[in-house]
């Protein structure tokens, strides 16, 4: 290696430099990954008889069922509606979090490292 840096990098960039943009680019995924942590997602199924959150650690914060959804002689509507409502709320947490992390990388695939 040359001292000073790496031969032939894009714009004469040196390896304290690619350092120190390493570094800044971790603090700011560990902050988006803490407010994504944060938010919630909510999703309905049945027609708005089902509401489910969830927060961006995909946990189950909340479940709100329509007393007309509870049905004794059709459980598996129900459950159905339920599972419905929990995976369209873990969907639209994981694409919120896939957006904030391509606009943090540009677009670029980091290839699961991150």
């Amino acid at each position: 290696m040359a001292k000073g840096g790496f031969r032939g990098m894009p714009g004469g960039m040196n390896q304290s430099a690619m350092l120190k943009q390493a570094q800044k680019m971790q603090q700011e995924m560990l902050r988006m990954q803490e407010e994504q942590e944060a938010k919630t997602f909510t999703a309905k199924a049945g027609g708005g008889m089902v509401s489910a959150t969830v927060n961006g650690k995909h946990e189950l914060v909340s479940m709100e069922i329509n007393p007309e959804a509870v049905d004794p002689e059709d459980v598996e509507m129900l459950q159905d509606m339920v599972i419905a409502a929990v995976n369209e709320a873990m969907r639209a947490a994981d694409t919120d979090a896939a957006n904030n992390m391509s606009r943090l990388t540009g677009g670029l695939s980091l290839g699961g490292l991150f």
